[in-house]
């Protein structure tokens, strides 16, 4: 039932925003337009008498867009890959008052139809334009009195076609073909024909649209690469670019009729993940000419292949991606953590776009175990404009939920369906969509999501004990590598799960499902203890390999391993490496709450030291090698294992939300061996500050408490010899109601100002 109500009111906000569109979706008038890779321009030409104030377009597209108002081009590749859910389509908006002009105006829009599907990407099997203006001084919309034509200078690559993941397809321009003034009002009017009415608002196969929940991309703006920056060798000219970016290579060459340029990059050549991935080729005409190759591509390398003969004028490269700002920082006193701490936040950004996304040039995928670790790096790392890409991820997920209540990942996807029990469980649980809620305080997100997780939860078969059996779901994963104790993982996974919805259930008032499942959590945990755990570690009795580090991690963040327990998971800890980049973190976060970050801060240094000290890359890898020393085909830019980022400043700095939103948030530094550690978290209650230094016989903390936010503060030591909280003892503050002492915590309750802690040891 609960399924028809949340569908139908979000049938019922789309019945309301049908009445409002007065577009029709256009197309092509050939019949070839089911085929791959199509590229097409629309244009109209209009006057205006008196200009709006704004002026609101609306667009809809598959697959992306160029928009260009009199010449200028507003929007650098606009859309949503598909979709929202496996029928709908995403459009944005786009205010273009700025650009327009009294008497004659001319919109033009290129779109790139991809047509075929992905692991990003659904298509909808057919190109089509949908536009709608309607503003308080005038109208305009798509129909069939606009103009289009079909970009036959747009063409795929010859050659081998990029794997079967990627939507895309290698672009080749072929200049000799192309008419670069068919968006102005200034050029010749050749090769249209009107535009095909395919129907209205709502119409198949794009169907209901769903406004864009993230910004239009950030545009960095073209930049030429120094000249120290670009090799020249015969034919190959190679282009240093200055990190592991999302871009769109520009040249500016002088050239014979026909020549042929190959664009790729070293992640193309040399670091693919072992797949085929995106390229781009262009034949010249003939003279100087321009060319911006528009299908982004990324890498640390431009490779240019160019015949020796050709004159390169200028090469220059556009950056683009989510829009969002680096306003989080971390540093310390080991350069190792500073440096893991900056690849992560440039792996992270690399892999955000239209969704999160394991890998920018395999893949392109939202695998949705990857997004919880993102996510929450996000939060540390980025402003919160990046909080809305996490928001679309939990929507799209429960989106494309099955009927039988099945969730899947990747989605958006018009080629796999396979659920992943083990990466389901993470996202709709205390990881996934709780760790969201108290970062970001939405709760509308739990209030609408709720009912779909129950239904999925609900799925999972128990034995007689209440533990859960092994789901065999599409793909019975758990991890990278070997070594994997597969019952105990989707069991404490399954327990995560319970958590999230016992919090949930909390939260929303929902006190029966808040009681039952604190039951089940509790006898959960008995048994688990019971049937797993033999005094050296915990195990399946019929699992036969080694013990499995991933497992201690999850059972101590769970709460299942009680503190009893600690001293022997520790040495499990110290012998058994079996978990990959992506569970390492959870290792890593385990060994912090067990209050031993020399130990933790040893352990990762150790592990990820290949990675974080190659001086070759400003990304990391998905597994602990590349290639063949990789998982996966061993990509270069994987954000799954950046979780130390978030480790760094939630634990060796100890910044962490307590209530939603960071209404409370807690202070528990835990140095280790560092001297110093500084953080900067940009909640969404303002930016949080902490530094931490230690010396011989003090430490001492600073951080402020923005405003509207309280902040609970813990020592970091059992004994200590003095305490002055901003120069004055603290029992005065104490006693004049300054700070507060938190029950039996041990915590202090600190009110919003700038605070200075020292502690004499």
């Amino acid at each position: 039932m609960w399924l028809l109500t949340f569908f139908s009111i979000v049938l019922f906000s789309n019945q309301i925003a049908a009445q409002q569109w007065k577009g029709k979706w256009i197309g092509l008038a050939s019949q070839d337009t089911n085929l791959t890779n199509i590229w097409a321009g629309f244009r109209k030409d209009f006057n205006i008498d008196r200009l709006p104030k704004q002026a609101i377009a609306k667009i809809a597209v598959d697959s992306k867009y160029w928009l260009y108002v009199n010449d200028e081009l507003v929007v650098f590749e606009g859309g949503l890959k598909r979709g929202p859910n496996p029928s709908d389509t995403y459009y944005d908006e786009v205010d273009i008052s700025k650009h327009l002009k009294k008497g004659s105006n001319t919109i033009a829009i290129k779109v790139w139809y991809f047509g075929k599907h992905g692991f990003s990407h659904n298509s909808s099997g057919k190109l089509g334009l949908l536009f709608d203006l309607q503003s308080e001084k005038f109208e305009l919309y798509s129909d069939n009195s606009w103009l289009v034509k079909r970009l036959v200078e747009y063409q795929s690559a010859p050659g081998k076609e990029p794997n079967f993941r990627l939507p895309e397809s290698n672009i080749l321009y072929d200049a000799r073909l192309g008419d670069q003034g068919w968006y102005s009002g200034e050029g010749k009017l050749t090769s249209f024909e009107p535009a095909i009415e395919h129907g209205a608002f709502g119409s198949a196969p794009w169907n209901k649209l769903v406004k864009r929940p993230i910004p239009l991309w950030k545009d960095f703006g073209l930049k030429t690469f120094r000249s120290q920056d670009i090799r020249r060798k015969g034919d190959t000219i190679i282009c240093k670019l200055p990190y592991n970016m999302q871009f769109t290579p520009y040249f500016d060459i002088e050239a014979n009729a026909g020549d042929s340029i190959h664009i790729v990059t070293d992640n193309y050549l040399y670091y693919n993940g072992s797949a085929e991935n995106l390229r781009a080729a262009y034949i010249a005409k003939n003279g100087r000419q321009q060319y911006e190759s528009l299908g982004w591509i990324n890498g640390h390398m431009l490779y240019l292949i160019v015949p020796e003969h050709v004159k390169i004028n200028q090469l220059m490269y556009r950056e683009t991606g989510y829009d969002t700002e680096f306003t989080g920082f971390f540093e310390c006193s080991d350069p190792f953590f500073n440096k893991l701490w900056q690849k992560a936040a440039r792996t992270l950004y690399i892999t955000m776009r239209d969704t999160y996304m394991d890998c920018p040039d395999r893949e392109r995928a939202q695998w949705t175990g990857d997004v919880v670790l993102e996510a929450q790096e996000a939060f540390y790392a980025l402003s919160p404009s990046s909080h809305a890409l996490a928001k679309k991820w939990l929507y799209e997920l429960i989106g494309w939920q099955k009927a039988d209540g099945v969730l899947f990942s990747p989605v958006p996807a018009g080629n796999w369906d396979k659920e992943l029990p083990d990466q389901a469980l993470a996202s709709i649980g205390y990881y996934g969509i709780w760790m969201y809620y108290m970062h970001t305080g939405d709760k509308q997100v739990l209030v609408d999501l709720y009912p779909a997780i129950q239904k999925y939860i609900s799925l999972w078969e128990k034995d007689k004990d209440g533990l859960v059996l092994l789901r065999e779901g599409g793909w019975q994963w758990g991890d990278w590598g070997e070594h994997k104790d597969m019952l105990l993982l989707y069991n404490l996974w399954y327990y995560l799960a319970l958590k999230g919805s016992y919090l949930m259930a909390d939260e929303m008032g929902y006190k029966e499902d808040m009681l039952r499942t604190g039951e089940e959590m509790k006898q959960f945990k008995q048994t688990f203890n019971q049937r797993f755990w033999n005094g050296a570690a915990y195990r399946d009795p019929s699992y036969s390999g080694k013990t499995d580090d991933r497992v201690h991690a999850l059972a101590v963040l769970a709460d299942i391993a009680d503190k009893d327990k600690y001293d022997v998971i520790l040495d499990v800890f110290s012998k058994q490496e079996h978990a990959s980049p992506y569970m390492e973190k959870y290792v890593f976060e385990a060994m912090y709450k067990m209050k031993q970050p020399v130990l933790a801060n040893a352990r990762h240094k150790k592990r990820f030291a290949e990675m974080v000290d190659n001086p070759n890359f400003t990304t990391l890898f998905e597994g602990w090698g590349i290639g063949k020393d990789g998982y996966g085909g061993g990509t270069i830019n994987h954000a799954w294992s950046g979780g130390g980022l978030t480790i760094m400043s939630s634990e060796a700095c100890g910044i962490k939300p307590l209530e939603p939103g960071y209404k409370t948030f807690v202070v528990t530094p835990q140095l280790g061996d560092l001297s110093y550690a500084k953080t900067k978290i940009p909640s969404i209650m303002g930016e949080i500050e902490s530094s931490i230094t230690r010396s011989a016989d003090q430490m001492t903390v600073k951080f402020n408490v923005p405003k509207g936010t309280t902040a609970l503060f813990e020592l970091p030591f059992e004994k200590y010899k003095s305490i002055f909280i901003n120069g004055i003892p603290v029992d005065n503050l104490i006693k004049k109601g300054k700070i507060a002492v938190r029950n039996s915590d041990g915590q202090w309750i600190i009110p919003e100002g700038k605070w200075e802690i020292k502690i004499g040891t």
